[in-house]
């Protein structure tokens, strides 16, 4: 069964650095069965009904400003499928979640930053998934549950966001960690490998730093969805955690 995965996409510029995390996305593919397609939750798509993309081949949407003029000149044009789409819509019909198909909308970078350095030929088909902020963390996981059978079709499911996201804390010249971004992420961690869900759902009451660390949610909620979608399982492997400008968490899970 293909496990499912939490992926950090810290800046938008992660694309573009050589260290030890995105050595790890390029290298990937090498040690994890091909699959038949891919299914990625990304923080930076928000809707207040679950959207489900069938865009047939996206566009790029740069999402950011600020950077390398580089980055504006990378494409990522994967495309979708349409009966993979469907199939998605279909499971959350049947787990009594409301949902719509988006033909329009690209691949953000949330997406698109994460899926070039996993997949740089962008010859998988993408279905991108929205998230809706203003649902409970409980039924953030259960949204992940209702898309696990596709575990067992080759399907890659993927959450793309960050569990310390904190725009405002960032210190872009820091070369160390700091403090509070490290107590939040070991609890976090805990409360992950052992499948404490009710804490993990409490988190912003039960964690330390979480209002540091967590000032919005969106970022944090792919985690649930991820960490929801290898509920038959429930083991929690952290495959990698650094952090950037002293507090910006790159961490990958692995649910299966």
């Amino acid at each position: 069964m293909m496990p499912s995965y939490f992926f950090a996409h810290g800046a938008p510029s992660i694309v573009l650095e050589d260290n030890e995390y995105t050595q790890l996305l390029k290298s990937f593919k090498d040690h994890t069965p091909r699959p038949k397609a891919i299914v990625l939750f990304s923080a930076h798509w928000e809707e207040p009904v679950q959207s489900v993309s069938a865009a047939g081949t996206y566009e790029t949407i740069y999402d950011f400003g600020g950077f390398q003029d580089e980055l504006y000149q990378m494409t990522y044009p994967a495309h979708s499928d349409r009966s993979v789409s469907e199939q998605v819509q279909s499971l959350f019909e049947k787990h009594g979640i409301p949902s719509v198909l988006d033909e329009k909308r690209g691949l953000d970078h949330g997406a698109w930053a994460v899926l070039k350095l996993l997949y740089p030929e962008a010859d998988i088909p993408v279905i991108a998934l929205s998230v809706n902020r203003y649902l409970s963390n409980k039924v953030q996981y259960q949204i992940g549950m209702a898309l696990a059978e596709l575990r067992e079709q080759d399907v890659l499911i993927i959450g793309s966001g960050g569990t310390v996201h904190n725009l405002r804390r960032l210190n872009w010249r820091s070369h160390g960690i700091d403090d509070w971004a490290e107590q939040f992420d070991s609890w976090i961690q805990n409360k992950l490998e052992s499948w404490d869900t009710e804490a993990l759902f409490q988190y912003r009451e039960l964690a330390p730093y979480a209002q540091e660390a967590v000032p919005t949610n969106e970022h944090f909620i792919p985690l649930l969805l991820a960490m929801g979608a290898g509920d038959s399982s429930r083991q929690a492997k952290l495959l990698h955690r650094s952090y950037q400008y002293g507090n910006l968490s790159l961490s990958c899970w692995q649910f299966n």
